[in-house]
């Protein structure tokens, strides 16, 4: 029972909690394609580049959108950029991936 009666709510974690991806909630419009959470730092355009190259890889002829609004990044949940999101999922926060890894997490996704 919470303080006065009221319920506690239960929060459901974010990528920065360490469940792995959270979905984003409250979207207006479908959520597809591979986004990079960030200000436009060194490090979010480092993200980016690994991205595109594993994308480049992989094969996939997918658009990357690099998100800068503040607004838009807190509607994932996410605390700390730059972060990764594929197909509506957080999929990595926090710090920069290696190509292999960005294959890997959006190879893992898109399954």
């Amino acid at each position: 029972m919470g303080l006065f009666g009221t319920k506690k709510e239960k929060l459901r974690p974010g990528c920065c909690a360490g469940t792995g991806g959270a979905e984003r909630t409250g979207a207006p419009e479908a959520v597809t394609g591979v986004k990079v959470l960030g200000s436009g730092c060194a490090k979010c355009n480092a993200l980016e580049q690994a991205v595109r190259a594993a994308l480049a890889e992989l094969g996939m002829e997918t658009a990357v959108e690099h998100v800068t609004d503040f607004v838009q990044i807190a509607s994932y949940g996410v605390m700390t950029t730059p972060a990764l999101v594929v197909d509506g999922k957080v999929v990595s926060c926090g710090r920069v991936l290696r190509k292999e890894e960005a294959k890997t997490l959006i190879a893992r996704a898109r399954m």
